[in-house]
């Protein structure tokens, strides 16, 4: 994992989650508490509600991304930067600033005039936005998006059988796509990775960013910090059944488990809360990284065949290494003594191991792609024992 310094601020796995608080100069903006025109008001506002309360960095919005509302023009971005700047010059806290833009000639202006960090949320749909952030050292958060100015966030809408192959864009799922569009384009040294979670599309669904978050880790293969943006968002309120501003509860809960999974930046509209979340979900992450004379070690944090897959992909290593390497236990209850004589049979007693202990269930331990052949051999060989084939050959790949 490559760590990014942002203006001096270290984001990745050696330091402390950050904390992103918003800012927003935009009158569209549907979050009313953190809109401001006037540049004194916003500059108390970033002092005594972000920076006070814990953030780290703060995201300055010139527009709204609600797609109901029509994009800016890079001009009409430029029309409203003078706020932000303004507003940063005023306010007397320590943190970093971070512009909020799709256009490169935008964050030009913002980084040459007092600005850190660029945060696009069209993923270098402008092609120079990353000579740009290169130009003047500085990091940017890259969403994962089409490349396309107009469409932010919508890379189910991208057509993934020009991008990458007619092959590919049949077999790919949802988080797949999210995670070709963090590529597109490239990346560079100071990237972090934004993935999209949030309504930024008409076919984008609440199961959609679910997965996403089920399978945050595997974000991780890209070598860079990342940022996630789950602030009081739909999918965390549907599971609860809570409406917007009673979704500070569920937003917490999830900010800690998206730290224990390597989030390295939130952001929120709710700073101090969520800085305690996050410290709590990094004092209870595992992951080992140990460095003595110069050398460097590191767990890779990998908790599915399937992460697996994608590290090695990423590494150009074959990705069929990981079909051995996870062991499943399984505890398996109500088997007569016949079914577990077929069971131990299909097994074969090498790559998937039977046992029966003393309480009368049994314990089936193996990688899961043998334990998934057990549920072939057992419909091909030996007849299907109850669902229990079908459950084996759903365990989690």
């Amino acid at each position: 994992m490559n760590s990014v310094d942002a203006a001096g601020l270290g984001i990745g796995d050696e330091h402390p989650p950050r904390i992103m608080g918003v800012l927003n100069v935009s009158e569209e903006s549907p979050y009313d508490p953190s809109v401001y025109d006037d540049p004194g008001d916003a500059a108390r506002y970033v002092d005594e509600e972000l920076i006070d309360e814990g953030a780290d960095i703060v995201d300055v919005g010139l527009e709204s991304a609600n797609k109901r509302f029509d994009v800016l023009s890079a001009e009409e971005e430029l029309d409203r930067l003078h706020v932000a700047l303004e507003t940063i010059e005023s306010v007397s806290g320590d943190a970093i600033f971070s512009i909020e833009t799709r256009y490169a000639a935008v964050a030009d202006r913002a980084l040459s005039e007092g600005f850190d960090v660029v945060n696009d949320i069209c993923g270098f749909a402008d092609p120079e936005m990353p000579t740009v952030c290169e130009d003047h050292d500085a990091a940017v958060v890259k969403m994962a998006s089409p490349p396309d100015l107009e469409r932010p966030g919508a890379v189910e809408e991208t057509d993934w059988r020009a991008r990458k192959s007619a092959g590919w864009a049949d077999r790919a799922d949802y988080v797949d796509q999210v995670y070709e569009a963090l590529k597109q384009n490239g990346l560079t040294d100071k990237t972090i990775v934004d993935p999209a979670f949030g309504g930024w599309s008409d076919v984008q669904t609440l199961e959609n960013d679910r997965e996403t978050f089920r399978r945050l880790g595997e974000f991780r293969a890209l070598g860079r910090p990342i940022l996630v943006s789950i602030n009081r968002k739909n999918f965390l309120g549907e599971i609860a059944g809570r409406d917007t501003a009673d979704r500070l509860p569920v937003s917490l809960a999830a900010t800690s488990m998206a730290v224990e999974r390597g989030a390295h930046v939130i952001r929120t509209h709710d700073v101090a809360e969520t800085r305690d979340a996050a410290l709590i979900g990094s004092a209870f992450t595992e992951r080992m990284r140990e460095t003595h004379d110069g050398l460097t070690v590191t767990e890779l944090d990998v908790r599915s065949p399937r992460e697996l897959r994608t590290h090695l992909a990423e590494r150009g290593i074959e990705p069929a290494v990981a079909d051995d390497w996870r062991a499943l236990v399984l505890e398996i209850d109500g088997l007569s003594s016949d079914s577990y004589a077929r069971l131990a049979d299909a097994a074969g007693g090498e790559d998937v191991r039977v046992y029966r202990p003393t309480d009368g269930s049994v314990l089936l331990i193996g990688t899961s792609v043998a334990i998934s052949e057990v549920s072939d051999r057992l419909d091909a060989e030996n007849g299907s024992i109850g669902q229990l084939s079908e459950v084996l050959g759903n365990v989690p790949q």
